[in-house]
């Protein structure tokens, strides 16, 4: 097992340089995720509020996303990454800056910028991956491209738990800190090669096969959906129902985040076992199972004990539905087929982004009519269970197709 680990070493080394340069973007974005809503509560915002505020991150990808998966086919990527890894971290450290100075008026414009420059990254790194990696090293190449996700968390974690309990700086210093790191993307971005011969074909008109990309965002649309009532809160959860603070929870993602690490970086193998089928079906019902119980755990906050619980279906939840996500990634790529990919990754970024921004107003009516966190939750498994029906039709169809 440890010596297949080496084949992430033979992925072609302009897309390590690009895995490299969305590390680092997603080391702040996943900083912002695991205490910004905390520190945004503490700092007088209402729930309702923070939703409202992280609406507006979703809703320029909403915008966004079509036209430039449409104007990406046409063109290289190195240009939108470069742009992205050096404004990104500068609208980062203005965002904390913001609230600090209680120039609150310009908090929606700040949150909207920075769903603009990180959907023009996130959407070009899949194409670039299956454009410049051999087929021998696309798998581990997109799986590699998901675990800077989860990777960055569990390092931010990290950080964030020392810098908050041994040298006592607050959230805002921390993010602040953190965000500076992100400057590295820019280098890393300035290394990426993209060969002068890009595919002919990415510059003429394209005829999109729209049902091959219906079938396929469709799955993902549905969990999306579940998914925006859920992961952008999850932190508000545990702060209101067991008091886990911003360094605890930072403390708590980070480990998660190593088993997520773990999980996306053995999916090559986990395919090779077992398919697409039962490895994206069974590990994503796991996961709906564990959430279940994890929304439980909040009718019994009143025992101590049960935090430790609430805790252990987090970090189950977490891989399983993680390690869905490349093979579901590679799997929809596949299936649309080279003509339909650019454009399948812009629409799939619109989907996560837009159908979060709708989750997150759907979020904020459910606090205000004050349903619990738990019965969000549930809602959230209940899409989750349909639209991995969705996903199990999808391979049928996939299977079949490639027998026929």
């Amino acid at each position: 097992m440890i010596n297949k680990f080496y084949n992430y070493f033979k992925i072609e080394t302009s897309v390590l340089d690009l895995i490299k340069s969305q590390f680092f973007l997603q080391l702040i974005a996943t900083s912002f995720f695991l205490i910004l809503n905390i520190y945004l509560s503490k700092n007088s915002f209402s729930d309702s509020d923070i939703a409202d505020l992280i609406s507006y991150r979703f809703l320029a990808v909403i915008i966004l996303s079509y036209p430039f998966g449409y104007f990406i086919s046409f063109r290289k990527l190195k240009p939108f990454f470069t742009v992205s890894s050096i404004l990104l971290p500068v609208i980062a450290i203005l965002l904390v800056l913001m609230i600090q100075y209680d120039l609150n008026q310009y908090l929606k414009i700040i949150f909207f910028t920075w769903g603009i420059l990180f959907t023009m990254f996130q959407i070009s790194v899949l194409p670039y991956i299956m454009r410049y990696t051999s087929t021998v090293n696309q798998t581990y190449a997109i799986s590699l491209s998901f675990a800077t996700h989860s990777i960055a968390m569990l390092i931010a974690g990290v950080l964030i738990y020392i810098l908050s309990n041994i040298l006592n700086i607050d959230e805002g210093q921390i993010l602040l800190i953190i965000s500076c790191f992100g400057f590295l993307s820019f280098y890393f971005s300035q290394k990426i090669i993209e060969p002068k011969n890009v595919d002919k074909i990415n510059k003429i008109q394209r005829n999109y096969n729209w049902k091959l990309i219906i079938q396929c965002t469709l799955p993902t649309l549905v969990i999306a959906v579940g998914a925006g009532l859920t992961i952008p809160f999850i932190n508000l959860f545990f702060f209101h129902n067991f008091n886990v603070d911003s360094d605890d929870f930072a403390l708590i993602g980070g480990v998660t985040s190593l088993f997520v690490a773990i999980s996306s970086l053995i999916v090559p193998f986990v395919k090779k076992e077992f398919g697409f089928k039962k490895s994206i079906i069974n590990t994503q019902l796991i996961s709906v199972f564990a959430l279940i119980s994890l929304s439980t755990t909040a009718y019994y906050s009143q025992y101590n004990f049960v935090v430790y619980f609430a805790i252990f279906f987090y970090m189950m939840r977490a891989p399983l539905m993680n390690m869905a996500a490349p093979l579901t990634s590679e799997l929809t790529m596949i299936y649309v087929g080279k003509d339909n990919q650019e454009m399948l990754s812009a629409i799939v970024a619109a989907i996560w982004s837009g159908s979060w921004f709708f989750s997150s107003q759907i979020f904020k009516f459910l606090i205000n009519l004050k349903y619990s966190y738990s019965t969000i939750f549930y809602i959230t498994a209940a899409l989750y269970l349909l639209g991995i029906f969705f996903y199990y039709l999808l391979i049928k169809k996939f299977i079949r197709n490639k027998d026929s």
